[in-house]
């Protein structure tokens, strides 16, 4: 199965993709080229370089970062909103078919 995902830039451009059940949001953005999801840890939970900011729409169905994941974005380059996730704690599944992210500026 494959979920869609949209990324909407900065400026307002989108990418989307469709995304493997079980692909976590950072390599998903990593292989559709999304600008701003850098992932420098891999997805270890150790850099905060993947940061997005959940669709409103979205929030309750991707739910909330646990400890670690809440420390870890208190380090993020762009200000920290509640809607800030960190991407790689993002799994793709049927559940987030049409997910919505914004990438920060």
């Amino acid at each position: 199965m494959m979920a869609h995902i949209t990324w909407i830039l900065p400026d307002g451009r989108q990418i989307a993709a469709d995304v493997a059940d079980g692909v976590n949001l950072m390599n998903a953005a990593a292989m559709a080229n999304v600008p701003g999801i850098i992932g420098e840890c891999g997805g270890c939970l150790s850099c905060a370089t993947c940061h997005v900011y959940v669709d409103e729409a979205w929030q309750e169905k991707t739910g909330e970062a646990d400890g670690t994941e809440d420390a870890m974005l208190d380090a993020t380059d762009a200000p920290r909103r509640d809607s800030s996730r960190l991407s790689c704690q993002i799994v793709a599944g049927p559940a987030l078919d049409g997910l919505v992210l914004h990438v920060p500026g």
